[in-house]
């Protein structure tokens, strides 16, 4: 029986994986990856050398019937999305499924997130938390679905791309201009940032900006009984 890895990595300072995270990349014969040319560049800073299969969104599938294959062959497997991780709002969770389904196991090597780094940072904000990941692309069902979050007594944790985030900002504002917001930009980075206020008050901090760059995480704290 062999094994597949699933294997946490860096969310931005390469310091962030674990030594059993190294150690499994060391010890696998694969690597499947989210996007091999990211993966190469942690491997070789961590100077290991591995063959690298392609395993993203748009071939999971078919990437997982290789996987087990070389499952098959009594090989063992890593597998790394290009950050934090792997089915945390990344690819894997197909892989994982139909590897599910044979007699190989699956060992979860925990490590960097940027839900949880957020979270650690956010103060009081509760005891409980939503992770909803990326919002729709959809200005109508992204409000839609916001206001579903905005109305429970949690807190909601969401990741967002900096092409969108103003927006998204814009419109939490307008649901309830009163929320409380934390927001990761950058997270363990050389230019990390944690910003804390209203939806309005981000927004126009982040829009006296000449470029916004880099990706972002957001905590809504939940509604107030």
């Amino acid at each position: 029986m062999s094994i597949l890895y699933v294997v946490a990595t860096p969310i931005g300072n390469l310091g962030d994986i674990t030594l059993r995270a190294i150690e499994t990349l060391k010890n696998v014969d694969v690597v499947a990856a989210e996007d091999t040319r990211h993966t190469l560049e942690l491997l070789n800073h961590l100077q290991i050398k591995k063959h690298l299969i392609s395993c993203r969104a748009q071939n999971e599938a078919v990437a997982a019937k290789t996987v087990i294959s070389i499952l098959d062959e009594g090989k063992d497997v890593a597998f790394a999305s290009d950050a934090g991780t792997p089915c945390v709002s990344d690819p894997g969770a197909v892989l994982v499924e139909a590897v599910r389904q044979t007699e190989h196991k699956i060992v979860p090597i925990p490590g960097a997130s940027a839900a949880t780094a957020i979270w650690s940072v956010a103060g009081s904000c509760g005891k409980s938390v939503l992770f909803e990941g990326f919002l729709s692309v959809s200005p109508g069902k992204r409000r839609k679905r916001l206001r579903e979050l905005l109305d429970l007594e949690v807190a909601i944790i969401l990741y967002e791309s900096p092409f969108r985030v103003l927006k998204v900002l814009e419109e939490i504002a307008d649901i309830d201009s009163k929320r409380m917001l934390v927001v990761g930009r950058e997270l363990t980075k050389l230019y990390e940032e944690v910003l804390v206020g209203t939806g309005r008050q981000l927004h126009e901090i982040l829009s006296e900006r000449n470029k916004i760059l880099g990706e972002f995480v957001i905590l809504i704290h939940g509604k107030k009984s």
